[in-house]
């Protein structure tokens, strides 16, 4: 089902590129970006280029985040390249302006949706995912502030009035983005239950982030219970509770914003 949801989003951001921003020489975010230039500079394809310019970040997503988020990732590198490469690139309004805004939106809407079912796009959102994993920083404001390198070489090659179309665009794109994918929330969960050790094993295997465990015992029973503490992402919370759930049906778990994370956040 996830594979399938990335496909979706990978063909809602080919959509993005090939009818809004290609045809007017607007560069997208990140490798896309990279690969609409040199394919509007050079006789090769932009989906082929998109892939191959991935490669080597694919490697390094796997070893930064997982197998899981590699392999989606990969579904949507090669289901992006495929349907830019199959989807003409034909603009279907002369208004660069709303170019610009259309296809920032409607890209930062895929890319989101992606990042959300646990994959990414590839390219520039690799980076940005292994950094905000590690601080508190939104993942769409990452890719803004790496992408003014884009802005920089599509002034250059092309003019500055599109590279101000192409900063627009990739603003709106990191707008979409933090809109959607709200992975870089912070939430504090304290789970109370009897089963504090198969629980805690459980999560250390599975989730990327450190338990502080504390002993305790119910008001009413005086039975003895422990206290789990984890500061987790708002992503993580569902699985949490069907890893609690697993081992103790009656676990009392309480969630509640996090202001702010000092010290580390993810486990080594």
């Amino acid at each position: 089902m996830k594979n399938l949801i990335v496909v979706v989003g990978s063909l809602i951001i080919a959509f993005a590129f090939n009818l809004f921003l290609v045809p007017h020489e607007i560069l997208s975010s990140g490798v896309s970006g990279i690969a609409i230039l040199l394919g509007l500079i050079t006789p090769f394809d932009t989906g082929l280029l998109n892939f191959i310019l991935n490669l080597p970040l694919l490697v390094l997503g796997y070893f930064k985040l997982g197998k899981k988020i590699t392999l989606n990732t990969l579904v949507c590198v090669i289901s992006l390249s495929i349907f830019l490469y199959f989807l003409p690139a034909q603009s279907i309004t002369d208004n660069v302006l709303l170019s610009s805004i259309f296809g920032g939106i409607i890209g930062g809407i895929g890319i989101g949706v992606i990042l959300k079912y646990s994959g990414t796009s590839g390219g520039m959102d690799i980076i940005a995912m292994i950094i905000s994993r590690k601080s508190n920083i939104r993942v769409g404001l990452l890719l803004t502030g790496m992408n003014g390198l884009i802005v920089l070489i599509s002034g250059a090659v092309f003019n500055w009035e599109i590279a101000l179309y192409t900063l627009l665009s990739i603003y709106l794109t990191g707008k979409m983005v933090d809109t959607i994918y709200t992975n870089h929330e912070k939430l504090t969960m304290q789970i109370v239950t009897t089963s504090g050790e198969e629980i805690r094993k459980e999560l250390l295997s599975s989730i990327y982030r450190g338990v502080t465990i504390t002993d305790g015992y119910g008001g009413f029973t005086l039975e003895k219970k422990q206290i789990l503490m984890m500061v987790v992402t708002r992503y993580e919370t569902m699985q949490i509770k069907q890893i609690v759930r697993k081992h103790d049906e009656k676990a009392f778990i309480n969630i509640f914003e996090t202001v702010e994370v000092v010290g580390e956040f993810a486990k080594n």
